[in-house]
């Protein structure tokens, strides 16, 4: 899967763009939000990945025209969305907080939301009940926001988004605080939409972008680190070595053994008794290391794998970036430690 880099941009297919950045960079004053991101995505379903903090919604801050970039640039629809009301018509936008106004109800909202955006009143209420009624809020409309529960106020952000009928959908963290039905409910919903549409979701969670069958760019620290589909993510996530930590009385004589079966990536010893084990095999790897022990009657303290939670395959994947400088290859195998070449 290519990594992108500043000299290989990624590009979703080979449809004019509706999103493209180049070299863009966003600085907060001395903070950078976006690092030189260069990106292009086709029509259909996107998904941005990235943990809390990795420039997500900064980045959906350039494409929303919320943000100007300070460096490079940013185009929706060929044109550079930040001030260009023809643009911002043609894109909605679920972002991440909770609704604030909580005395309005779902209609008055919806219907507010698009008087600002031109509509005259009688077209406004129209649109503001279908969209409602299309994200299974037609009981609740006119009920205040304050009275519904955290997933109906979801639906009623997703029907603000949508209520104009824009080209791009863009949602920031769109299932953060639902229970799994509201959860299904509304991936449901963005699915259906989006099968005539654009569509980009940000989120920390895999299993989210999953859900909506969506190609994925991964980010962190404000740079794109990552990208393909579900399939290739994932390939690439286990293509790099996950971690064992050992503690035993006798660990040099684990390290041989383990060395021997030809599943050992990196190694390295922590004091007397302990050991870490880089491997792209930890289960065949932990289960080797056991018998070993068992056989040999060499007390194991313990065994633990090493952090398979996303925040580690996001570090895993940043330090791959940064040692192939984003050239778009795979990184070589490491070569097999031996025996001979421990300390």
């Amino acid at each position: 899967m290519p990594l992108p880099g500043p000299d290989r941009p990624y590009h979703s297919d080979r449809s004019a763009p509706v999103i493209s950045l180049v070299h863009a960079t966003k600085l907060y004053g001395t903070v950078i939000g976006v690092n030189d991101l260069t990106v292009e995505l086709g029509p259909g379903v996107h998904g941005l990945l990235g943990p809390n903090g990795a420039g997500k919604t900064t980045l959906l801050g350039l494409v929303t025209g919320q943000l100007r970039p300070t460096m490079g640039t940013v185009e929706i629809f060929g044109e550079r969305p930040f001030g260009n009301r023809r643009v911002l018509a043609r894109i909605g936008y679920c972002p991440a907080g909770d609704l604030l106004e909580r005395r309005a109800t779902p209609r008055q909202w919806v219907t507010y939301l698009l008087r600002l955006g031109g509509r005259d009143a009688a077209g406004a209420r129209r649109a503001a009940a279908a969209a409602l009624e299309r994200v299974g809020l037609a009981e609740a409309i006119d009920r205040p926001l304050a009275t519904l529960s955290k997933g109906m106020r979801q639906r009623a952000k997703l029907a603000g988004s949508i209520a104009h009928d824009p080209d791009l959908l863009v949602l920031d963290e769109p299932f953060i605080g639902l229970d799994p039905v509201a959860r299904h409910d509304l991936v449901t919903m963005v699915r259906g939409w989006a099968a005539s549409r654009s569509l980009l979701v940000a989120s920390h969670l895999l299993h989210e972008i999953e859900s909506l069958d969506a190609g994925l760019a991964v980010i962190l620290g404000g740079r794109l680190v990552a990208s393909g589909d579900v399939e290739e993510i994932h390939a690439l996530v286990d293509s790099l070595p996950a971690e064992i930590r050992l503690e035993a009385d006798e660990p040099r004589r684990l390290a041989a053994a383990a060395c021997g079966g030809g599943l050992v990536d990196s190694l390295r010893f922590e004091g007397p008794t302990g050991i870490r084990i880089g491997t792209r095999q930890p289960r065949a790897l932990a289960r080797q290391l056991a018998a070993t022990a068992a056989a040999e009657q060499i007390p194991l303290r313990s065994l633990h794998a090493g952090d398979r939670s996303l925040e580690a395959v996001f570090d895993r994947l940043v330090q791959l970036h940064r040692g192939i400088g984003g050239a778009g290859v795979r990184p070589a195998a490491p070569a097999e430690p031996t025996p001979e070449a421990l300390p």
